[in-house]
């Protein structure tokens, strides 16, 4: 997993509206990157619940939310809007921009080893450079966390 004061590797995804979004975009601004391991299931949707009834302060502290998975397009599309998400849900189906800030990595659920997205959160500066990691996230409260570090 990436740490604070490494530079963050830029990317570019599709959204949930198909436009591509870079994270050179935002050079500039406050940019939170957070990865998550599947739509519409419970925890995700906590997680993003949290952040998008904290959005309009991270916002006014000059933020920008993106959320990332391996879903699809559609899969995010549908998500954003079941649950009026205002930021961008990307999609990274071949894994590379999870693999690169090492979110993906081995789980173990009820018993079981398995290889998945490691719920985790980067924080990172107007110079591009990850100011704050989230590697365990409270997926009901992490709005305010991000909150807290803005």
């Amino acid at each position: 997993m990436l740490e604070v004061g490494t530079a963050a590797p830029d990317f570019t995804l599709k959204n949930q509206q198909g436009e591509d979004v870079s994270l050179s975009d935002f050079r500039g601004q406050k940019v939170v990157v957070y990865f998550y391991p599947k739509d519409n299931t419970p925890g995700c949707t906590k997680e993003a619940c949290s952040i998008r009834d904290n959005y309009s302060d991270l916002q006014v502290k000059g933020a920008v939310v993106l959320g990332i998975s391996a879903d699809s397009v559609k899969s995010h599309a549908g998500f954003s809007q079941k649950y009026e998400l205002p930021f961008h849900l990307l999609s990274d189906p071949e894994k590379s921009v999870i693999k690169a800030y090492g979110a993906w990595g081995e789980k173990k659920m009820m018993g079981k080893t398995y290889e998945g997205i490691l719920r985790s959160t980067f924080v990172i500066d107007e110079q591009g450079t990850i100011s704050k990691v989230f590697n365990k996230v409270k997926t009901a409260e992490h709005g305010s966390e991000l909150l807290e570090v803005m």
